[in-house]
C-alpha cells in the first residue's frame, strides 16, 4: 500500500493552483475544444470537479465515517454540471474550486487529526464495500486523471498542426 494521507493533501492542495496557472487567461479556444460528442472540455471538467467538491468527497468520507456500512452513500451523478449550467466565466469556476477545495482541505486535516482508522469501511452504491484509505486515494487519482485529461484534450486540438511530429508525440499517439 502506497497510501500516506500527507502526501494524498500535498496533491489535493496544489489542483487548484496548478490548473489556475495554466488555464486563467487562455482563450475558449482552448477552454471550449473537446475530444468530440460525449467528451468534455476544460470548462467542464472545472464545474465537475466543483460538483465533487459539493457533493461526492467530503460529503462521502463523512458518511463513511457516521453510517459505516449500515446505508450506501448517496449517488453521486458525474454529470450534474452539464444539467445546470453555473453561468460562471472559467476564471470565477478557477475561484471557486479553489475556494472550495481549501474548506474540503481543511475539513479533511481535521478528520485526519482525529485519527480515523484508514480501513473503516462504507458501502458504495455500486461497488459495495469501500475503505476509507479507498476513497481518499480515489479522490486524488481522480484530480490527477482530470488534469491529464484536460492536457490531453488540449494536445488533440492541434493532432493535424504537428504534421509528422505526431510521431514523436506521445499525447498523440492512436489510441
Amino acid at each position: 500500500m502506497n497510501f500516506n494521507a500527507k502526501e494524498a493533501i500535498e496533491i489535493l492542495e496544489r489542483t487548484p493552483q496548478t490548473l489556475e496557472y495554466f488555464l486563467s487567461g487562455l482563450s475558449a479556444g482552448w477552454l471550449e475544444c473537446n475530444e468530440g460528442e460525449g467528451t468534455w472540455n476544460a470548462s467542464e471538467v472545472i464545474e465537475h470537479l466543483i460538483e465533487g467538491e459539493n457533493t461526492n468527497w467530503i460529503p462521502r468520507v463523512q458518511f463513511l465515517l457516521q453510517e459505516g456500512e449500515s446505508k450506501p452513500f448517496p449517488p453521486f451523478d458525474r454529470d450534474a454540471h452539464l444539467k445546470e449550467q453555473s453561468g460562471r466565466s472559467p476564471e470565477q469556476a478557477l475561484l471557486e474550486f479553489k475556494r472550495i477545495r481549501m474548506e474540503n482541505i481543511a475539513k479533511l486535516k481535521d478528520l485526519i487529526q482525529s485519527g480515523p482508522d484508514l480501513e473503516l469501511t462504507g458501502l458504495h452504491p455500486a461497488f459495495g464495500s469501500v475503505k476509507l484509505r479507498e476513497l481518499l486515494s480515489t479522490w486524488v487519482v481522480h484530480d490527477l486523471t482530470h488534469i491529464t485529461q484536460i492536457v490531453r484534450v488540449m494536445a488533440e486540438r492541434y493532432r493535424t498542426d504537428v504534421g509528422p511530429w505526431k510521431a514523436y508525440l506521445g499525447i498523440l499517439k492512436d489510441k
